[in-house]
């Protein structure tokens, strides 16, 4: 990456983590997606169980894989026979001891958006596993709610022609308000604060661009 846009992402999240910290998460800072990968590996205890919200952020990590092995009890949300069979599994993922995933935006107020299709990473984001860690790249570091409202309907048809998706978004690559069965565009789940449960929420702030 370029020297003075990479310096520019470290700044902004940076400053991301304090203002994450003031709002009662518990964020940290992370150079780049390995040093992010080891401090989510440090953060979970061998013999959790584990469950992910799909995230390129995190497939380039090759987060999926390591929680594969022998030393996690792992929602094996990938490669399931049926759509009925992935969606017991993302029941199910909701009483994980750790959730892993990315999110869509962060905004300057300590807002944490995600907007999900399924709605699984939504629900556990609010509500269920013991603890939550999210990595973000500074890229989808934003100033306000409704700019990161916007920044996650621009990543839906990138989501959607990702996981073949057939939506009219991942032909024009813009969002259509469609109503077919796979839309994208289903639930919005929108963090204000970890002041509920502190502690809860982890937020890995990397001072890089990652995922969409």
């Amino acid at each position: 990456m370029n020297e003075i846009k990479k310096y520019f992402y470290e700044t902004a999240a940076k400053e991301m983590v304090e203002i994450l910290n003031k709002h009662q998460y518990n964020a940290m800072y992370a150079e780049n997606l390995q040093e992010a990968k080891q401090m989510v590996m440090d953060m979970i205890p061998k013999g959790s169980s584990v469950a992910v919200g799909g995230s390129v952020t995190l497939q380039d990590m090759d987060m999926p894989e390591i929680f594969r092995s022998a030393d996690y009890k792992f929602f094996e949300r990938y490669n399931q026979p049926t759509f009925a069979d992935m969606v017991e599994v993302y029941r199910q993922g909701l009483l994980a001891d750790v959730f892993v995933s990315s999110a869509n935006a962060v905004t300057k107020n300590g807002e944490i958006i995600c907007l999900d299709c399924s709605g699984n990473r939504a629900a556990a984001l609010i509500f269920g596993p013991k603890k939550v860690i999210l990595v973000m790249g500074a890229n989808k570091i934003v100033d306000t709610l409704e700019e990161g409202m916007n920044r996650a309907k621009k990543a839906a048809p990138l989501n959607a022609k990702r996981i073949n998706h057939k939506t009219p978004c991942a032909i024009t690559g813009v969002c259509e308000e469609c109503d077919c069965d796979a839309r994208m565009c289903n639930a919005y789940a929108i963090m204000n604060t970890g002041l509920k449960f502190k502690g809860r929420i982890n937020v890995i702030m990397v001072g890089d661009e990652a995922g969409y």
